[in-house]
């Protein structure tokens, strides 16, 4: 990884991204939604992982993780979500990394330190299985980033032009407050992030009209 001229944030932004590509692609292995041949045994941060190899799969998660990379940066970014929807687009689970990047923060980075804390998430997904819920034939997936703010009028072309690319989800919102099951947290500078799944609520469930 090259850090020369980058600011610390825009290194902790260059993990972030690498990590989040990584992560979504053993979260969609995880849920079992593609055939085991899309994917790859790589090591990454010293871990062994799965990691996403079909040309199509493979572009999409490194396109929107990549893209987010200025917006982490700049500190927009307050969650990347990993939803997987039933055919109506309903959503069944969603997989939330809640992130922080301290943009006061200006001492080197310590990449060792980061990477060491990023890779308990990955052995956290790898036994998350249990948590989740099978998925119907008919379902399908994206990946959706929350900000907390989008680059003003008036800011450099090129974050206009990269904001543009982000448009509007049409995931549909669950009537009832979900059932959050945290996976993993760390809070020490220069970042903080949060893993946790959400799924229905059982009042969700139980109006759903195909029960």
């Amino acid at each position: 990884m090259d850090w020369k001229n980058q600011t610390p944030q825009g290194q902790i932004a260059q993990v972030i991204v690498e990590f989040l590509e990584v992560a979504v692609s053993s979260i969609v292995f995880l849920k079992g939604f593609y055939p085991t041949r899309a994917f790859e045994r790589r090591r990454y941060m010293n871990l062994v992982v799965q990691k996403a190899v079909h040309p199509q799969l493979a572009d999409y998660i490194h396109s929107v993780t990549t893209g987010l990379l200025p917006f982490i940066q700049k500190g927009l970014v307050e969650r990347v979500v990993v939803i997987f929807h039933d055919k109506d687009h309903v959503p069944l689970e969603k997989f939330v990394f809640k992130l922080a990047v301290n943009q006061s923060y200006g001492s080197e980075l310590e990449e060792s330190s980061l990477e060491f804390a990023l890779r308990a998430f990955l052995i956290k997904l790898t036994v998350a299985g249990p948590l989740t819920k099978p998925l119907p034939s008919d379902s399908s997936w994206e990946i959706t980033a929350y900000f907390r703010s989008l680059p003003a009028d008036g800011a450099k072309d090129k974050e206009e032009d990269e904001a543009r690319l982000w448009i509007p989800t049409d995931t549909k919102a669950w009537m009832q407050p979900p059932q959050i099951t945290p996976i993993k947290s760390m809070g020490c500078d220069p970042l903080k992030m949060q893993l946790y799944l959400e799924q229905p609520g059982p009042s969700a469930e139980a109006e759903d009209p195909a029960s």
